[in-house]
Formats: structure tokens, sequence, C-alpha cells
């Protein structure tokens, strides 16, 4: 930057501008180009990021409501792409004065003694972010300030003179957006010590009154669940907050494909060597789906989009470790693939006191048998359509099978893709079912629904199996009491 003292910004003609105005301004310079206002968030384009639009022009500071894994924070750091480049500060100054505008004793008295000679430093928006995880232990001097003891003594100072302050994280994030994460766990007394600031720019630390007008777009987050679990927001604070908006999940699989795509951290080797079918995809997601209504999963803690960006992740190693051991180069991704992706589901969901009792492992297990129902019931008929007992099925051809097969269908976990593939087809009547009702399906996706089928006729009661160490073993509806079992 050429500009480097305050008399060169006053000759180019600089005007202060606030945070709030900034923004503003900027976003209807997008808005009018068409430009996207925060990439890389899908599903909110008709619900969340509008009402965050509004308030923004409306120069409102916000609160993000929703549970976790909504991208809140996500939303509260892409607004930094609304602010200009860079601003001009004076040098030196703790908390970003404007040099045409000075608030602090330090910038002020620098101004009045160096006048137009008085050097600047030019801020970028990168480092206009600031961001505090409301817990516990934070104090006010932690976010507003304290006298410093050691600043008295070096400067030898009464600690009446308000050059002993030590400043906390808001007035240092003045001219920047500040953030608070979970502001319900902020405990009711640091609440309180942000009304002045949000509303009249006072702040007041160990009896020193301070005006400082002090420009800061302040953005809080908060989950529902929090308002009864630990804390709540403090009702005069609340009313402060110009725009409190609700955030959401996901309404359709293909924008929860979306997120998960973008923020799944996949090795490059991983996506070469595994080839995911586009039913996998689905699949997946629907387990989140499932979780998000299921009974003993408490739905009001929220099912994160964590979860399916881990599940992913898992699932691509499972196949991953399977072509490994196998010696494979390349393998498709199998349905039984899916067990590999519980440890990435128990650790995210937060069960109710039934779940708790039937395990979170199971409770896994049989979201992902529940997703395979409700995928199946899309790709084919289904079995509750059919009208009486003695009424032919679809599927009449496949159970006949699995009853001459006195010692079951196992399917190994690192069985190599040519056996894996060879034992499918030995199930012929899977070929006439898939030729029936899928005849446009990928050769390569088909092995993955012929098991889809397998695994939706278990859920469906018409067939039965049995996990083991190894891998999976099929049998007819009545296999395991004849057996023994």
């Amino acid at each position: 930057m050429d500009i480097q003292t305050l008399g060169d910004l006053k000759k180019a003609g600089y005007q202060p501008k606030s945070i709030k105005d900034e923004l503003r301004d900027n976003l209807i310079q997008k808005i009018k180009n068409k430009e996207t206002t925060f990439e890389g968030v899908h599903g909110y384009e008709n619900t969340v990021i509008p009402e965050l639009e509004r308030a923004i022009l409306s120069r409102h500071n916000i609160n993000l409501l929703g549970l976790r894994g909504q991208a809140k924070t996500r939303l509260a750091r892409l607004m930094l792409n609304l602010l200009d480049e860079y601003i001009p500060c004076v040098e030196g100054s703790e908390i970003n004065d404007d040099p045409l505008q000075p608030i602090s004793r330090y910038a002020i008295e620098l101004i009045k003694e160096k006048g137009d000679s008085t050097p600047i430093f030019w801020l970028h928006r990168s480092e206009r972010f600031a961001e505090k995880l409301a817990t516990p232990d934070v104090t006010v001097a932690d976010i507003i300030g304290d006298v410093d003891p050691i600043k008295a003594a070096n400067l030898k100072l009464s600690y009446a003179d308000d050059r002993v302050i030590h400043y906390g994280m808001i007035p240092r994030a003045n001219r920047c957006i500040f953030v608070i994460n979970e502001l319900p766990d902020l405990q009711a007394r640091i609440q309180v010590a942000l009304f002045n600031i949000l509303q009249e720019g006072d702040i007041q630390i160990r009896g020193f009154k301070l005006r400082l007008p002090l420009d800061i777009q302040f953005l809080f987050t908060a989950n529902p669940e929090d308002y009864t679990n630990r804390g709540s927001i403090v009702t005069p604070l609340k009313d402060r907050i110009g725009s409190q908006i609700l955030t959401h999940y996901p309404i359709d699989i293909q924008t929860a494909r979306l997120i998960t795509e973008q923020e799944a951290k996949l090795v490059e080797g991983q996506k070469q060597t595994v080839l995911v079918p586009d039913l996998a995809r689905d699949l997946l997601e629907q387990i989140v789906f499932e979780a998000r209504e299921n009974d003993f999963i408490d739905t009001k803690s929220g099912v994160s989009a964590r979860l399916s960006i881990t599940a992913l992740e898992n699932l691509l190693s499972t196949a991953e470790r399977r072509a490994l051991i196998s010696g494979d180069k390349t393998t498709v991704l199998r349905l039984s693939d899916f067990v590999g992706i519980i440890p990435a589901i128990t650790g995210k969901v937060e069960l109710v006191y039934e779940g708790e009792q039937e395990g979170a492992a199971v409770v896994a297990y049989n979201l992902i048998g529940a997703a395979v129902k409700s995928l199946f019931n899309e790709l084919f008929p289904k079995i509750e359509k059919l009208k009486k007992q003695e009424d032919e099925s679809p599927y009449d051809d496949i159970i006949s099978w699995f009853f001459n097969q006195k010692d079951g269908f196992e399917l190994l976990d690192d069985l190599r893709d040519k056996e894996y593939r060879s034992l499918l087809d030995t199930i012929y009547p899977l070929d006439d079912l898939l030729g029936q009702h899928q005849p446009n399906l990928p050769k390569q996706d088909s092995y993955f629904v012929k098991e889809l089928v397998l695994w939706a006729l278990v859920e469906l009661k018409q067939l039965s199996k049995q996990r083991f160490t190894e891998g999976i073993q099929f049998k007819d509806p009545y296999g395991s009491f004849i057996s023994g079992i």
C-alpha cells in the first residue's frame, strides 16, 4: 500500500465506514451482480440465506439458532467475504482505531502529537474475525478487559489511570466480526456484560466507565437443546439481538449428498481405488435421515451432518482395506462395507433410555437396515402392497432358492471382487428381478443392488441373516430355527 500516513489517507479521499455499512454495501453489490453470497453452503438458498441477507441489510446483530452440524459457524466465517479487502488502522493501536475516527486514548494522543504524519497500517479482512466458544470458565476479563498490574508497574501509573487497562477480546475485535459460539453456555453475568456493548457502546472495566463506541458485527450461535439442558440466553440480551435465524438440516438426499461430498476429506488414492455406486451414496444419506426419525435417538439433540461425512470416510477406508488385504488394485464398494461405518454412527448420536438399553452398535446396525428397506422400496415393488398371502410375489424365486440351500449362503468380508461377483451370480433369480425392475442399472452397480435385495428381504422378514466374525450368512426365514442357531 502506498498510503502509509494519516495525511496520505486524507489526500486519497478516504471516508470512514462502519462494519455494518461495509457488509451492507458489499452485499448489495453482490446481489446486483447475481453473485453467490455464501459459497459452499447447500440447502439454505431459499430459507436461511435470504433471512441472513435481510439481517445484514438491516444492519442487525444476528443469532443463528439451530442443532449441531447445521453450518452455523461456517455461515459466520463466510461473512468475511462481505468485508472490504483492506481497512486502514492507526499503527500500534490495540483496538484497530480508524485514523479518522479514533476512539482509544492511545490513538487520540498519537494523532494529536503527530498529526498528518501519524503512521497507519492496513488490516486484511482475513484478520477481522474473532471467535469465542462460550464455556463456564469464560470471565468478564477475557471478553471485555481488566486492569493489568504489570502494565501499571512498568509504566509507573496509578490504578486510576485508564492506561493500565488490558483490553479483552471484544474491544480488540473493534471493526471486526465477533462470534460467540454456544451463547446459552455463557454464564448469565457474562451475558449481562454484553448489554451496553450491543446497545450503547459503553464498556466498564474495574470501575472505569469508558465511552468506547466499538464498531463490531456481533454474530451468536446457539443450540435449542442448550436452553433447557445447560442454560439460556437472558431476555434483555436476546432483546438486543436484531435478528434470530433458524437453521435446519438438508431436506432431501441430493442436497445432503452435495454437502457430504464437499466436506469429506478423502485421500486421492481412495478415490482411485474404490468405485462407489451412486446408490451407495444415497443409502449413506438415507441412514442419517433414518437416524433423525429414530425412536431410540434423541431427536432434540440432532444428528449432525458430520455423521454422513465421517461415515463416507469410514466407508471408503473399509473398502480400501479389503482391497489391500485381497490384493485387488481397484474394488467396487459393497453393501457389507457399511458395517464399517458403525463407529462413525455410535459416536455421533445421543440415545434415549430405550436406545441405551439396546446398545449404540445395535441401534446403528438397525439404522443401516432401515435405510436399506427405504431405498429398496423406491427401486422394487413393495411387499406390503401384495394383496393376499397366496398371491405371487416377484421375490418368490429368490426365497425358494434359499430354501434349497441347507447350509445357507455366506458372503465373507475379505472376498476378492471376482469371488464376490461369482457368489452373487449363483443366486440366478436376482438377475431376473433386476432385469425386470432395474433393466438400465449400470453393470458395476448391479452387485451392490443384488446385495441390497438380500438385506432388504431380511428386513422384510422374507429371509434371515446372521452376522459372524468373517462376514454374513443369509438363510431362508426359518433356517435359524431349523438349524437351532
